[in-house]
C-alpha cells in the first residue's frame, strides 16, 4: 500500500497527467465547439491540437532540468526520450494517418471490388508540426499553473 501512495504522490507522474489531462479536456470543449456535438472518445483519442504528447514529455523534461540540472544525463535521458516521442507523432503517427485515410477513400469508392470492411480506419493518429510545436510550448503554462496550485 505504501508504494502505491508513493507513485500517486510522485510529482513527475502526477503533474504530466494533470497535464495530459487538461489538454485533452481542452480538444474535447473545442470539438464540441466546432461540431455542435459532444464526442467524449476525443478524451482518450490521439491527435489533434495541441499536442498532449509532446506537452507531456516536455513537462517531464523540464521538471527533470529543473529538480537535477540541465546538464545531468537524466535531463539528457528524458529530453532525448520526448524527441523521439515528438518526432513519432508529427511523422510515423502522421504518416499512418494520411494512409488510413487513403484507404478509407479507396474502401468508399463504388464499383471496386474490395474485402467487406467493418469499420472505418482511424485517421486521425498523429500531429502537424506546428500542432507538436504548440504542444512542446503549452507545457511551461500548464508546469507553471501545476507548480503554484500544488
Amino acid at each position: 500500500m505504501n508504494e502505491i501512495l508513493k507513485i500517486c504522490t510522485n510529482k513527475y507522474i502526477y503533474i504530466p497527467i494533470l497535464v495530459w489531462f487538461a489538454i485533452q479536456s481542452f480538444k474535447v470543449i473545442w470539438d464540441l465547439v466546432e461540431t455542435k456535438k459532444f464526442n467524449f472518445k476525443r478524451i482518450l483519442g490521439a491527435g489533434g491540437m495541441p499536442s498532449s504528447h509532446s506537452a507531456v514529455v516536455m513537462c517531464l523534461a523540464v521538471m527533470i532540468g529543473k529538480e537535477y540540472g540541465f546538464d545531468s544525463s537524466i535531463f539528457a535521458l528524458a529530453l532525448i526520450f520526448g524527441v523521439v516521442v515528438m518526432y513519432d507523432a508529427a511523422g510515423v503517427r502522421r504518416a499512418a494517418g494520411k494512409q488510413a485515410a487513403l484507404l478509407n477513400k479507396i474502401i468508399n469508392t463504388p464499383g471496386l471490388s474490395i474485402p467487406q470492411v467493418q469499420e472505418r480506419l482511424v485517421e486521425v493518429l498523429g500531429h502537424t508540426p506546428i500542432q507538436v510545436f504548440v504542444g512542446a510550448v503549452i507545457r511551461n503554462n500548464c508546469w507553471n499553473f501545476c507548480v503554484s496550485e500544488f
